[in-house]
Parts: structure tokens; C-alpha cells; sequence
């Protein structure tokens, strides 16, 4: 059975496999769920989510009635993303996300399911078609296989996993695509991994010289005989012993009498590392001299008698005995990479620029997101980027982008050269045309400000946004 094969057997609405969140949020919900979930929601390029936003309106595409989705380029049975296979979608995040009522679509909750459900049936409709361009196919028995393997690893009965279908609004067959999801999804990485360049010999020189201080050198350790006790007096007495007849028989006497924990090896700690050691054994193990006693050393409750017996120098290991080791990490680093940057760039953009939705679905996959709800989100999302001590630290930050405005009248001085300047803003607005004087007035007022963009200033930013893009979508219905 061929990925396309298997997809022609089910009807358009029939297939929504539940969960796969593309704005990245976490899964609750049902135990069953959650059980399955952790089979299939591990592929990188469902995890990973870029922002494609073009114009709105630009290169309208037609999407036909009862339909909140078209997805180009793939078989029709695909690409048609019906509100009755929405419908079913959301019903499935909402017993998912664990809510026991279904939250208002207006409210953050349900802003966010109704994402989710767009989301997983336009990666579904992705997969499938790069699936079909890669060549990838799958049979019967492979389908046949996996799905077995999740029922027994999943569900203990077939009760449970039939409980299963009806807490999250899921048929039998829905399961099924869901595994041909996953096992075409190991495919497609497989595949792309598989042209990613191997690692330079200077790259893996290079590797080693970085890290040689660190993980290819053996810091010195001792082998190291040692009493513990907690009396003194019998430490004291140990090391009378010893004094008189330090040979390896007598270390074994004198530890099954005095240092019972100690006395399988006749007191012999192996490769001891200095790392690993407080004050003052560090100082007392590697200041002593071989061969020589030292002790009574107190160590919380009790106290050592201490006697270092070999040396072992720091040693480097060749560039020849993990030249092999490091070649191998490199690869897959190089291989994980090089399929982020595909989901990235040819994945996902690719894709993006092939799904258009309908008003009311436009969610950041589709290639007609409103321009002016990206520019929101661009700035509300590093919004923390440009914050001398922001309430929740950025994840992740935009380029840094060096300015070349000179530096403030005064500000400039031996120890500072710059001097100071403006902090950069989180993203260029668009400034609409204004008067010299309502121009000049503004900029006083946000040189005052530290460089802060005023509310007034960003809703015009969004408006001429709006307006660019209105113009652009224009020009495009008049040049066809």
C-alpha cells in the first residue's frame, strides 16, 4: 500500500489525526492520549514552526465552499481541508488539552485549540504531499506492523484502546493514519539526513583541538589506601599499626579491624580525582608524598587515616584512538542540522507558500496571514529582547542590528569612545508621512523616551501596513 494508495481508501473528512500542535504548545488531556501521543509527536519538523506571513490578498486562490483550507500541489483528497474534518479536529484537541468544557473560541484557550486544530490538519496535508514528491511509500505489512507494535506498547487490553477512540473522538481508522504519519515522517528524515555533507578532517581536527583540555585529557588521580572511623582513638591506633608494618597483608589486617567499610580491597581506592574532593582531603591526598601516612584527618563525623600508594599523571589521548568517535558525533550533529534547516527553509516555506485559508482559519502557516497580525506578533514577541530587566527573559532574539546614528552630544568620552546611543527597537515601523514640525516634535519626544515606540506610533505603523498590503493585493488583481 502506497502513502498515496492508503489515502485514497478514506473519505476527505475522515482523516484528522488529533494533536500535532503547530504553535508548539504541550499535550494533556486523556491517558490514552497522552500514551499514543508519545509515539508519534517526537518528529523534528512537526515540532519546529516558522512564521511565513505574506500580504493579505496577494495571489488570491479560490477556496471551494465547505472547505477552510486549500493546500496546492498535492492530490485533491489532500489538499481539500473540509470544516467537517475542522470540526472533528477540534474535538479531539478539546478532549485532549484535558478540559472538561469545551472554552469560548474568543478566549486564549480556545484561540489556542483552534490553532492547533487548523495547524495538525495542514502539517497532515504537508507530509502527505511531501511524501508523494519525495517518492516515499509504505505497505500494508509495514502499517500493519507499527500500528500492533503501538496498540501492545500503549493499551493493556483492547478495551482500553477502544475507550481510547471514544475519550478522544477518534475512529480506528483515524489511528491508522496517524501511523502512516509517523512512519513516513521517519522516512522523509531519513532521506534528507542522508544528503547532509560529511565532516571535513579539519573540522574533526579542529573538534579535538577545542576539546582536548577538557574531554580528551585524564586529569592526574591517586590510588589510595584509606582508614575511616568514627573514633579517633582507633584511627590512632590503626595508624600505630601501620607505622610499624605498612605492606599491603598489613593494610588488609588492620582495615577488617579498624575500617570495616574499607576492607574488601585492604583500604586500596582506585584513580582517586582531585575534582571530586573537598578540603582538606584534597590538600592531604595530593600534597602527600607516596608511600607516606597521613592522618588523623577529620571529615565530617568521622575521621581517615590516609596513604597515597601510585601517581597517575594527567594524559592526553592522540588525535588517532577518537579521531573515529568524534567523526561519528559531528555527523549526526551535521545530519540534525542540515534536516532543521531543510523543515526550515524548503519544508516549511515551501508549503506555506502552497496553503491559503479561509477568513476566520488564517493561522501563521498559511501563505495570506494578515501582514499587520505578523508585525503584532513580531513585536510583542520580542517585546523582552529590548527591556533592561523584562518580567520573563526572551527565549529567543532577533539579529542584532548595529546602528549607525552617532552617539549623544556630551555622551563621549576616553572610557567610553561611543558614547550612547539609542537602543535598538524591537522591529522597524513603517511611518507614514507627517508634517516637519509633528516629525520633529515626535523625534524630541523619543529621544527624551530612550528610543520607545509610543502606542500612537505602532498603530500607525499597523495601519500603513495594511494599507501596503492592500495596495500590493491591488496591483495584483490589475496586472492579471
Amino acid at each position: 500500500m502506497g502513502a498515496k494508495s492508503g489515502r485514497n481508501k478514506r473519505g476527505r473528512g475522515a482523516r484528522k489525526p488529533a494533536a500535532q500542535k503547530t504553535g508548539g504548545k504541550g499535550r494533556g488531556g486523556s491517558k490514552g492520549a497522552q500514551r499514543f501521543g508519545l509515539v508519534f509527536f517526537g518528529v523534528v519538523f512537526i515540532a519546529l514552526f516558522v512564521v511565513f506571513a505574506v500580504a493579505q490578498g496577494l495571489g488570491k486562490t479560490s477556496i471551494p465552499s465547505g472547505d477552510i483550507a486549500l493546500v496546492t500541489s498535492v492530490p485533491s483528497d489532500i489538499g481539500h481541508i473540509s470544516e467537517a474534518s475542522y470540526k472533528k479536529s477540534l474535538l479531539q484537541q478539546e478532549a485532549q488539552s484535558g478540559t472538561k468544557k469545551a472554552p469560548k473560541p474568543t478566549s486564549k484557550k480556545g484561540e489556542e485549540l483552534h490553532t492547533a486544530a487548523i495547524g495538525e490538519l495542514l502539517n497532515k496535508a504537508w507530509i502527505f504531499g511531501e511524501a508523494e514528491e519525495l517518492g516515499i511509500e509504505l505497505t500494508k505489512k509495514e502499517v500493519e506492523t507499527e500500528l500492533a507494535k503501538v496498540k501492545k506498547e500503549s493499551f493493556k487490553t483492547e478495551k482500553a484502546f477502544q475507550e481510547f477512540l471514544k475519550e478522544d473522538h477518534f475512529t480506528e481508522e483515524e489511528v491508522q493514519e496517524r501511523i502512516e504519519l509517523q512512519l513516513i515522517s521517519t522516512k522523509i528524515q531519513e532521506k534528507i539526513t542522508k544528503q547532509a555533507p560529511p565532516p571535513s578532517e579539519e573540522a574533526i581536527k579542529e573538534y579535538y583541538e577545542k576539546e582536548k583540555a577538557t574531554q580528551y585529557t585524564k586529569k592526574p588521580t591517586r590510588d589510595v589506601r584509606v582508614i575511616v572511623n568514627e573514633n579517633k582513638k582507633e584511627v590512632e591506633e590503626a595508624q600505630k599499626a601501620l607505622e610499624a608494618d605498612n605492606s599491603a597483608a598489613s593494610w588488609k589486617k588492620v582495615t577488617k579491624k579498624y575500617s570495616p567499610t574499607t576492607a574488601v580491597n585492604g583500604g586500596l581506592q582506585k584513580e582517586i580525582a582531585e575534582e571530586f574532593l573537598t578540603e582538606p582531603l584534597k590538600k592531604d591526598i595530593f600534597g602527600a608524598a607516596t608511600g607516606e601516612l597521613v592522618g588523623p584527618v577529620k571529615q565530617e563525623k568521622n575521621y581517615l587515616l590516609l596513604e597515597v600508594v601510585t601517581l597517575h599523571p594527567e594524559k592526553v589521548q592522540p588525535f588517532s584512538e577518537v579521531k573515529s568517535t568524534i567523526s561519528t558525533q559531528l555527523t549526526e550533529e551535521g545530519s540534525q542540522k542540515y534536516f532543521s534547516e531543510w523543515v526550515a527553509v524548503n519544508f516549511q516555506q515551501k508549503w506555506s507558500q502552497r496553503t491559503t485559508c479561509a477568513s476566520g482559519f488564517q493561522i501563521e502557516s498559511c501563505s495570506n496571514y494578515p501582514a499587520s497580525k505578523a508585525l503584532a506578533k513580531s513585536r510583542e514577541q520580542y517585546k523582552s529582547c529590548y527591556e533592561a530587566e523584562p518580567k520573563k527573559p526572551a527565549t529567543e532574539c532577533p539579529a542584532a542590528v548595529k546602528q549607525n546614528a552617532p552617539a549623544v552630544p556630551g555622551s563621549v568620552s576616553v572610557s567610553k569612545p561611543e558614547g550612547e546611543r539609542l537602543v535598538q527597537r524591537p522591529t522597524p515601523g513603517i511611518v507614514p508621512k507627517k508634517a516637519k514640525g509633528a516629525a520633529a516634535a515626535e523625534g524630541a519626544a523619543e529621544g527624551a523616551a530612550g528610543g520607545e515606540a509610543s502606542s500612537a506610533e505602532e498603530e500607525a505603523a499597523v495601519k500603513a501596513a495594511e494599507e501596503a498590503a492592500a495596495k500590493a493585493a491591488a496591483e495584483g488583481e490589475s496586472g492579471k
